[in-house]
Formats: structure tokens, C-alpha cells, sequence
């Protein structure tokens, strides 16, 4: 017989605490509730009391679902033109984002690729027309860790920018510590790459495994990919959700959808809830929908999960704060969930770890540096060094620094081998020319190459058309003042 639920309070730790409140619970009742005429009265009330232009995209996203939904019942609302409007500006911005990935896709797969997709794209693969209301500008796919390199090249060789700026060669060193990475090209391209679908405080050997086993085909833009279970689309979307306090919340949106397709394997989902430490994300979010919501969970499986979420200890008040909307939060709830967050980063630790990267660091020269006849560049070759096996490398830059606290990012690189990070913190906003010394170690294969010395941004945009991003950000070109080589001692 299955265990009766408790009733569940809205008093912290328990799971109501954590529940959507005020204006983001009216924008998920107008997008979940069963009753067609309540949706449209709380879309209704959300519209007289907030100005589309005025809220984030966290709700944009929502308005997207419900004028999807309630589009033709709000005809005579005020804002109505607003809201179409904006439902056909997600859309286009999502369509040509899938049209801009379509081709790196297809040739992942041409290369051998498995490739699935996640979160709100594999929706969209599984019913087409969901992406009226369902926003994907940015489409996540997952491959198998064998395949990451295969993967990344397809993206590399096609022009797709690294968004943190560093080169492919130093991020080709880094993949088998890598989850995920973010590429984009051209105005609309958004692809995060993954390796592995859960964050690193819920990893499960044996279900990174199962969730390829459990997948199923589906076409995507006219290319046939891989897209979870229905029980995996649920877990993957209250595992992302209940870490991220609703910056999102239309993966609530997700889970009804699978929930009410009715082929969500629930004994598969439990499974996956206990393997992956989520029992008490999930009993945030199933309550949710079914106790304010009215979604129809099996009333069993919520028993379930709520019994397993309360035994999860001291773990259970972590999870909750992280689980909360951060559009609630006070003063101390800022500082708890902080403290809850370097909790569950550390659970990370010992986790897809490999060597540091080499890092050299810059250090300023203080003495008056000759003027040297090289020009102001973003690349310079050093010279060949002339002798072999490991030796030292002594490098001097002169750099202009805009008035601004920046990292000053560059890299050394053997053409397609990364050689040396080169690093140096800009504190001050005084501005001006910085003659730095940097040291470190080559070997005799990468000295055997010719080496280069990059300027790298510190992190990458779309356009570099704004003023302030460029001083912050934007690889700074440099003199090479002086390159020399040495024994190592």
C-alpha cells in the first residue's frame, strides 16, 4: 500500500518554502493550471499589474508559454500587441539559432557523433510545434566523453567562437576536466557542448551510462539526434532548475509537459532521483505542481519522493535554499544559500580533475625598458631557440593597459599545441603603458615547433562594438620587448 503525504508547510525547511511566489507563481499558474479560464485570469491579472518591457527574460520566457496558450483569450487585454510581439521575437531568435547549429549538428554526426539533445531542445525535438512557447537561443547537447574531441573540432574547424576566450589549442589540453563549454557564431549560434548532463555534485557513473541506454531518436531540424526519456527530461530539468533559484523556471514547464505525456517511467525516475541526490529538488518542484498547480503527479510517486527527500539530513536545508527563487530572497537567505552553494561546490572536488594548466605570471619590470623596434601587435613569433630538450623561456611585453581593473590574458602556442598560459592582474585604473616579464618551461618538442605569442580576451562576444567591453575584456596588443632562452637548472 502506498505511503499517505504528510502535508507540506510553507515554513523553511520544508518544501513549500521554496515554492514560487507573488508575480512568478501568477506567470506559472497562467502557463500549468488545468483550468483554461484560471490561466487566462492570472495572465490577465499579471499583465494589469506588470510591464512586459519592464520584467526579465526569466519571465519573458513564461510570456512566451502563455501567450502560446491563452493568446486569443487576451486578445482584448491592453498589452496584448506587447505580448505577441515579444512570443514572435523568442521564436525567430530561437529558430535561427536552431537553423545556425543545424550544420555543426549534422556534421557531428557525420563524424561518428552520438549526440542528444537536452533541456528545452530535446522538447522541441520530441513535439515541433512546442517551439511556439518554449524558448531555446542557446541549444544544449550531450555527448559521450570518447566522442568530446570529435565534437569540439566540428565546432573549432566551423568558426564557432570559445566563449571564455581562450584559444582551441589551450581548451583541447582541458576537455577531459571539462562538463561543458560555450560556443557561439554569428548574431544568433548558441551551442553548449556537454560531457556529462548533471552538475558534478550529482554525478552517477552507472546513470551516465543508463541515460544513453534509455534515449530515443528523434529529428531535429531534419537531423536525427538523440533526446532523454521521458523520466530523464524530467530529472535533467528539476536537477538544472533547483540549482539555479528559477533564473529560469520554465523547466516547471518541461516536467508538466512530460508528466502529462503521460510516459514518464516512474519507477526509471525514482531511480534516478535516488542515484543523483535530487529527492528533495524533486519534492520541491513535484509539491509544487500538484499541490498549488494541480497537475496530476501519481499521488504515490510524490509520497515516495517527499519520504525520501526527508531523509537527506542536514543536506535537505541546502537543497531547499538552492531551490528557492532568488527573486525572495532576503538579506540572510542571500548568505545561506551562498553557504549552501560553497557546500555543494566542494561535493565537486575529486571530479573529472587533471593536471593544473600552466599558468606563467606576469610580473611588472620596474627599470625603464628600451624601446624596441617591433610593432604594436595581437600575434608575434618568438625566435628559434638554439639548443634542445627543456630549457627556460624569458619573455618581456610592453602593453598599453586602458584605465580599468582587467586580467591581462595571453598565450603561447606551438600551432595546434597549446604551450603556456600568460597571466597578469591588472589592480589599478590609473591606465597606462606596463612592461611585464614572464617564466617559464618548454620542452624540446614544443620549442621544436615555431611558437607564438597570442594577446586573448579575457572573455569572448558576439561584436566588440562597445567601448567598455573592449577596455575590460579585449586582448590587448603588445610589443615583444625581449624573448630568450636558457638552460634549465
Amino acid at each position: 500500500m502506498a505511503k499517505a503525504l504528510r502535508r507540506i508547510g510553507r515554513r523553511f525547511p520544508d518544501y513549500g518554502w521554496s515554492w514560487p511566489t507573488g508575480g512568478l507563481d501568477q506567470l506559472l499558474k497562467a502557463a500549468l493550471l488545468p483550468d483554461d479560464e484560471a490561466a487566462a485570469r492570472h495572465a490577465a491579472r499579471w499583465l494589469d499589474e506588470n510591464e512586459i518591457d519592464a520584467v526579465s527574460f526569466r519571465e519573458h520566457r513564461l510570456l512566451a508559454a502563455i501567450s502560446d496558450r491563452s493568446g486569443r483569450k487576451l486578445a482584448g487585454h491592453p498589452a496584448h500587441p506587447r505580448l505577441v510581439g515579444l512570443q514572435k521575437m523568442l521564436w525567430t531568435k530561437s529558430r535561427l539559432a536552431m537553423r545556425e547549429a543545424e550544420p555543426a549538428l549534422q556534421a557531428m554526426v557525420g563524424a561518428g557523433c552520438a549526440v542528444m539533445l537536452i533541456k528545452g531542445a530535446s522538447r522541441i525535438a520530441v513535439n515541433a510545434s512546442a517551439q511556439r512557447g518554449r524558448v531555446a537561443h542557446d541549444i544544449d547537447i550531450l555527448v559521450r566523453p570518447q566522442d568530446m574531441l570529435a565534437a569540439f573540432d566540428v565546432l573549432t574547424q566551423r568558426d564557432w567562437q570559445i566563449a571564455t576566450g581562450v584559444s582551441p589549442q589551450f581548451l583541447r589540453t582541458r576537455l577531459a576536466s571539462l562538463r561543458s563549454m560555450n560556443f557561439f557564431k554569428g548574431n544568433f549560434g548558441d551551442i553548449d557542448l556537454h560531457q556529462q548532463a548533471y552538475d558534478g555534485s550529482q554525478q552517477s557513473a552507472e546513470d551516465d551510462l543508463a541515460i544513453w541506454q534509455r534515449a530515443r531518436f528523434a529529428e531535429f531540424n531534419g537531423v536525427r539526434l538523440l533526446v532523454p526519456s521521458p523520466a530523464d527530461r524530467m530529472t535533467l530539468a528539476i536537477a538544472h532548475g533547483g540549482l539555479d533559484a528559477h533564473t529560469h523556471s520554465d523547466w516547471l514547464v518541461d516536467c508538466t509537459v512530460a508528466i502529462q505525456g503521460g510516459e514518464v517511467d516512474w519507477e526509471v525516475f525514482a531511480d534516478i532521483v535516488a542515484r543523483r541526490h535530487l529527492a528533495v529538488a524533486a519534492a520541491v518542484a513535484l509539491s509544487y505542481l500538484s499541490l498549488e498547480i494541480g497537475i496530476a503527479v501519481p499521488p504515490g510517486e510524490l509520497a515516495r519522493t517527499v519520504a525520501s527527500a526527508d531523509r537527506a539530513g542536514l543536506s535537505r536545508w541546502s537543497s531547499v535554499l538552492q531551490a528557492k527563487p532568488r527573486t525572495d530572497f532576503g538579506g540572510l537567505v542571500w548568505l545561506s544559500r551562498g553557504f549552501a552553494k560553497q557546500l555543494r561546490l566542494k561535493r565537486k572536488k575529486g571530479r573529472l580533475q587533471q593536471p593544473a594548466a600552466t599558468v606563467w605570471r606576469g610580473k611588472p619590470v620596474l627599470r625603464r625598458a628600451k624601446p624596441a623596434p617591433a610593432a604594436f601587435a595581437l600575434s608575434q613569433a618568438l625566435p628559434s631557440p638554439n639548443m634542445a630538450g627543456e630549457m627556460m623561456l624569458d619573455v618581456t611585453v610592453r602593453i598599453v593597459v586602458p584605465p580599468v581593473r582587467r586580467r591581462i590574458e595571453m598565450e603561447i602556442n606551438a600551432g595546434g599545441l597549446h604551450v603556456a598560459r600568460l597571466r597578469s592582474l591588472v589592480i589599478s585604473r590609473a591606465g597606462g603603458e606596463k612592461v611585464l616579464h614572464f617564466r617559464g618551461r618548454v620542452s624540446h618538442g614544443e620549442a621544436g615547433r615555431a611558437l607564438m605569442l597570442e594577446a586573448r580576451p579575457s572573455r569572448q562576444f558576439r561584436s566588440w562594438d562597445n567601448e567598455a567591453e573592449i577596455a575590460a575584456y579585449g586582448a590587448l596588443p603588445f610589443q615583444l620587448l625581449s624573448a630568450r632562452f636558457s638552460p634549465t637548472r
